[in-house]
């Protein structure tokens, strides 16, 4: 999975512009059917779907990451090193 990792700290953007900045990428990366598939926000420590990382607990790749991985994602990005992780089809 190719893997952008973007430096966002200056702009103090949250979670919800980090998504929709994402998307964009996401978009223009890989077609307008770009789909997410999988997000993890360390702030809050929430993902989605919810539950994946129960049988993570652990390992080192989260079960968002592994989530997508396993069901052909082709695009993450990586806000501020894991602070927001959004992984698309």
């Amino acid at each position: 999975m190719k893997t952008l990792r973007l430096d966002s700290a200056e702009l103090a953007i949250d979670f919800n512009a980090a998504l929709k900045l994402a998307t964009a990428i996401a978009e223009q990366q890989l077609g307008d059917d770009a789909m997410l598939l999988s997000w993890y926000d360390r702030e809050r420590d929430l993902e989605s779907p919810a539950g994946v990382s129960e049988c993570h607990q652990g390992c080192p790749t989260k079960g968002s990451w592994d989530y997508a991985l396993n069901r052909g994602a082709r695009l993450a990005v990586d806000f501020d090193s894991g602070r927001y992780t959004f992984c698309f089809l």
